[in-house]
């Protein structure tokens, strides 16, 4: 007798009408149960018949055995291969921010340089299994790591191009590291390489020096080069800082990359400041604990009466120009503006939103988005200092997401 199956729930007719009837209903049939039983059916009868042929012939068996253990292998080698973490070396290092970041990314470090001494031993103490460097970055030789090194970085540093210096670019003796980087760049040849600075070098000598930069980083042409500003804000970060990212990517391996976007919502200093664990903070002198006292959220000398405005700033009142960061009170519900490497200086006062003092260190942490556990070492200054200049550790990570992202499909 001829049956008449259901292909979506198995139900089984005997009369064809019965069956097209089924089939016209309005309902649509889902019978998991029964599809769970013809389907654990067919596995069932395909274990047999593989058992059965095992059995019949032991070479056979043998051979698909061997079958079976390569491809787990060829599975595994895949796997790991899709999976392997790609390598970097970052010179100029500070204490950790941009290293910290791309590990969090999935990239393992094979060295850190820094030349100062208290960034080198926090280096050492959150980065325990790290080959740290402590020397000036032009003492190091990568030769042992050619061919090594996916991914070449560093901070190069960049107070010569900063906004507030001097802005002397390749003149100071601190612009000259890039030369330096480029020897570095040109001798391990990564796949990628990637430099931060300050969002003036895009504008010094009128963009002069950027593009200066970029014909030395290419000066054996090759490398494919792109630079971009990025705000920390907009990359989960409860701080307004612009960086500039130069990314180069090696010409012959035709690698993929794109800067990472932007998130679609911004953090604020009510996401980080509370439940802060207890640090050490600088001081502000009684004079300015009640000039804040006048200051609300957000707000900076303005806010106080004119008297009190020529008595603090002096002749400064009267040269003009914004100067938003004197006396200067964070707001809760907003990101904190660029921390420095101080908080109690008169340029450079970050007022707790809430409190009249400085932000501590573990405030100055969290904001830079260090993990609470990351630890700094050195004096009280000395801490302030390696936390302002480091780059936030939730931007570094997102780069290195979309970095590692172009990598893997090289690698």
């Amino acid at each position: 007798m001829t049956l008449y199956n259901c292909d979506k729930c198995g139900m089984e007719f005997k009369q064809k009408s019965h069956y097209t009837q089924h089939l016209n209903r309005k309902k649509p049939c889902v019978n998991e149960d029964k599809m769970k039983l013809i389907i654990d059916k067919a596995v069932s009868e395909k274990i047999t018949e593989i058992m059965n042929n095992s059995s019949s012939s032991s070479s056979s068996s043998s051979s698909d055995s061997n079958t079976i253990t390569n491809s787990i292998s060829n599975s595994n080698t895949i796997s790991n291969t899709n999976n392997k973490q790609p390598t970097f070396i970052e010179v100029c290092a500070g204490a950790g921010g941009l290293s910290s970041g791309l590990m969090k990314a999935g990239f393992t470090p094979l060295l850190l340089n820094d030349n100062n001494k208290d960034c080198c031993e926090t280096l050492k103490k959150n980065h325990s299994n790290t080959n740290i460097v402590c020397s000036p970055m032009e003492n190091i030789d990568l030769t042992p790591y050619i061919g090594k090194v996916n991914l070449l970085t560093g901070g190069i540093p960049c107070q010569s191009y900063s906004q507030s210096g001097l802005r002397k670019g390749l003149d100071d003796p601190r612009g000259e590291l890039i030369y330096t980087f480029i020897d570095m760049l040109h001798l391990v040849k990564p796949e990628m390489f990637m430099i931060e600075n300050v969002k003036g070098l895009i504008t010094h000598e009128k963009g002069e020096t950027i593009k200066t930069i970029i014909n030395l980083l290419n000066r054996e042409q090759l490398y494919d080069i792109e630079y971009k500003l990025l705000n920390s804000a907009d990359f989960n970060v409860p701080q307004k800082r612009e960086r500039v990212f130069i990314i180069g990517k090696l010409k012959s391996k035709n690698i993929q990359f794109q800067y990472p976007e932007k998130n679609t919502t911004t953090k604020v200093l009510q996401d980080v400041l509370l439940n802060v664990p207890p640090s050490p903070s600088a001081k502000y002198s009684e004079e300015k604990i009640n000039l804040f006292k006048l200051i609300p959220q957000g707000g900076c000398w303005v806010n106080l009466p004119e008297e009190l405005q020529k008595s603090y700033l002096g002749n400064s009142f009267y040269s003009g120009g914004g100067k938003r960061g004197i006396l200067h009170r964070l707001s809760m519900t907003k990101p904190s503006l660029t921390l420095l490497c101080t908080p109690s200086q008169k340029q450079t006062e970050r007022c707790h939103p809430l409190e009249n003092r400085p932000l501590s260190i573990r405030e100055y942490a969290r904001i830079q988005t260090f993990d609470d556990d990351f630890q700094f070492v050195g004096s009280l200054s000395s801490q302030y200092k390696q936390i302002g200049n480091a780059v936030p550790v939730e931007l570094a990570r997102q780069v290195g997401l979309e970095i590692k992202k172009a990598l893997m499909n090289i690698l």
